[in-house]
Formats: C-alpha cells, structure tokens, sequence
C-alpha cells in the first residue's frame, strides 16, 4: 500500500471496498445473525432525538385529577394501560416483531416472549421463522420455532391482557403460516381469547423496498436458486435474498379483505415500510378495516441489510408528521429504548411503541428477568414524564407537547407572512 491519504473523504470504507469488492456492500459476513444493525444514537436526520418535551404553565387536567382524587396528584396516578390493536395491555408497549436471525432464535426468542407475556403486553412473531426453524408441531416445540414462542407467551400471560401477532412475509405465505397457526390446537386459547392476530408485512424500515436476505450454504443455495436470488457468495455463506413482495392501495385493500374472511377469529394488523406515501398507505388499511397500522421508521433495526440502506426511508418523526392525526390504531417502531422516545410518538399520535433491539439486548443481560427490568424503568419514566406533561394517562398526550429544532422560526415566518 502506498502512503496516499483521501483528506476528510471515507478512506477506510474505500480501500474496504476495494479489497472485499460485493462484499463490502454488507456487515461482515461472519456477524450474520449475531449483531443487530440500524441506526446509532446521534444519527443524523434521527429528528425525533432531537426534539423535546415541552410542560405546560397552566395544567387545567391536573386541577381534574385534584378534585377527583381529593389530594395533589403524583406521578403514580398516571395510568399506562391501553388497547393496542385489539388488545388490552398494560403498558403502552409492544414486543416487537423477531424474525429468523440467530439471535432470536438462540434462545432469547423464547425468553422474550415469557417476560412480553408476564408484562401483558402484546407480541409480534416475526418473518421466516416458520420457514427457518420450523412450525415446531411435530416432535414438541422444539428451539426456535413458533410453537415455542406461543407456548413460553401463552403459558405466561394474564387473563384478559396481551396477545400474539404472526407477522407473514412472501416467504411465510409459501410456508402457508397463518394457515398453520389458525388451525393449530396450540392456539386455540389465544383464539377464544380474542388475543391472535395476523399481521400483513408490507416492509421494515431497516431495508424499505427489500426482502428477507439471509446467509446459507451453497447447498441449500443449489436448491433455492429458483425461487430467490443466490449469487453472491459472503464469507462461508451465499446471499440469498427473497421478494418483498408487490402492493398497490388495492393490492392492500384486497389483502386485508382475504384476511379478514380466512381468518375471521383473527385481528388484522399491517406493517408499513418507512416510504413517502406512507400516509397514504395508513389510510388505506385502516379503511379497509386493519385493526392496527405499524410504522416502522428508517431508524429500525436489522439482523442483515446492505449498510447503504441505513440512509433510505423517512425517519419515524417525518413518518408521523405525514401522518397527522391517525384514523386507526397506529403503532411504532425504531429505536426505542428509553421513556422521553416513546413519550414523544405517543403524544404524535401512537398508540404505543414496539421494543426491538433493546428488548434482545434486556433478554440476552438477563434471559429470565432482563426485560421485566427494562420495562419497569421505561414504564416509571413514562410516569415522570407524562405527570410532569400535566396528564394522567398515556393516550391524552398531544402533538403540542413536543417542540422540535425550528419550529419557532417556522411559526414566525408563517405569522410573518
């Protein structure tokens, strides 16, 4: 190597490239299904982290909660539970959805899944584990699979609290999921519960307008070759990459009609990919009867994507703002670890907010309590916050009470003009 140096330009991701070619697009293919990617904390364009919470002077809803409760109230007044796509919960907050990666499967899947339940807030099973690691019905629920996941959440859960969402994908359709858990024995009590519901994956903010991309080995690539896309080799593994599959609004609309007539015991939810129509998108479910819209903005994370894609997709503020005011349940996803977050979508119109990577990362610090721990923290800042806010339940937070960088300016210039 010679001594030349770039000056201020991205040296390293050059000579990267140069000396891995394709495989430079990716992370390193021996962190497959072992590392979580996505955006980091302080990522440029990530508005959300930017803005703040802003308290009233005057709080004429904490006079209402003095007279009812005959003393000042104190943030342990504040009630988080709320109904999350159907389903009662106690928090504002949702598991959300694993897919296949190692990671999930490696035990923590399962571990998720009895703290989500023990918690009574709802789960999302994600893609391609039916496809990966199997059903699970035959031989007993073995490690990985969907059985395994509704056996640890059913076994754990309260009455009357929670629920299961099964998320399908192109490939979870070939593998006919929601088909299989509908008619499978072991569901039976979430059905006659009211808590199972299918969720219609349309995309992820982590790779908008991609597939499912997995490593496998260059037999079982032989094999796939007709049906995904398996011609480049990474590390001791071939990239196998899988349709996102094709929509339309009425693509959508029909979708959710066939959903709701197969499966009519069954909830409706849809996954939205971070894309500029994405209020559009919203509309159309819930007009077409979508118990649930999930946004998952650009800042969701990923067991594997091409880095390139940690620059597409709107954030999940600018998700949000398109949106305005939902017509439906709206859920949200991307970069949810801590109470200011999650405050901040509930008061721009979620109904709650999914825990993806911090939920992994709580489990796999403590597989039998780590994420217990994690929501009694999240759930007492949410207290402090939205006491200190002047409200006393989680869903009356408004878009009034977050201020972004700008906004000022943007006033002044309106009232100006």
């Amino acid at each position: 190597m010679t001594a030349l140096h770039a000056g201020g330009f991205p040296e390293d991701d050059v000579r990267a490239r140069a000396r891995l070619g394709a495989a430079a697009v990716f992370p390193p293919a021996a962190e497959y299904g072992t590392t979580l990617f996505g955006f980091s904390a302080g990522v440029s364009g990530d508005s959300l982290e930017s803005a703040r919470l802003v308290p009233p002077v005057f709080m004429p809803r904490r006079l209402e909660k003095l007279i009812e409760l005959g003393r000042e109230p104190l943030y342990g007044d504040v009630a988080l539970d709320t109904v999350i796509g159907g389903f009662a919960s106690a928090l504002p907050l949702y598991l959300s959805a694993f897919g296949s990666t190692q990671v999930a499967g490696a035990g923590l899947g399962a571990a998720a899944s009895a703290q989500a339940a023990r918690l009574g807030i709802p789960m999302v099973v994600g893609e391609n584990v039916v496809p990966v690691h199997g059903h699970g019905r035959v031989g007993g629920a073995a490690a990985g699979t969907l059985l395994e996941r509704l056996r640890a959440y059913g076994d754990a859960v309260p009455d009357g609290l929670g629920g299961v969402v099964v998320q399908q994908s192109t490939e979870d359709a070939d593998a006919e999921v929601w088909n299989l858990v509908y008619s499978d024995p072991s569901a039976a009590p979430l059905l006659d519960s009211g808590r199972l519901a299918f969720e219609l994956k349309v995309g992820q903010g982590a790779k908008p307008g991609l597939g499912g991309m997995t490593l496998v080995d260059s037999a079982s690539a032989d094999r796939l070759a007709e049906q995904y896309t398996v011609d480049l080799a990474l590390g001791e593994g071939v990239l196998r990459s899988s349709s996102p599959g094709t929509f339309t609004s009425e693509i959508l609309r029909q979708q959710i009609r066939l959903m709701r007539n197969n499966f009519p015991r069954a909830g409706v939810w849809v996954k939205l990919l971070p894309g500029r129509d994405v209020a559009s998108a919203a509309a159309v479910a819930w007009a077409a009867g979508a118990d649930a819209v999930t946004v998952d903005g650009a800042e969701g994370g990923t067991g594997w994507a091409p880095t390139a894609f940690l620059g597409v997709g709107l954030p999940l503020a600018e998700c949000l703002s398109r949106i305005g005011t939902p017509e439906g349940c709206l859920l949200t996803s991307g970069r949810m670890w801590e109470g200011t977050r999650v405050a901040k979508v509930l008061a721009l119109g979620a109904r709650a907010a999914g825990l993806g990577r911090a939920a992994l990362l709580a489990v796999d610090t403590d597989p039998r309590e780590g994420l217990v721990r994690f929501v009694e923290a999240l759930a007492l800042e949410l207290r402090l916050l939205i006491s200190a806010l002047g409200q006393y339940r989680a869903d009356a937070l408004t878009s009034e009470d977050v201020w972004f960088p700008g906004q000022a300016d943007a006033v002044r210039e309106q009232v100006l003009s």
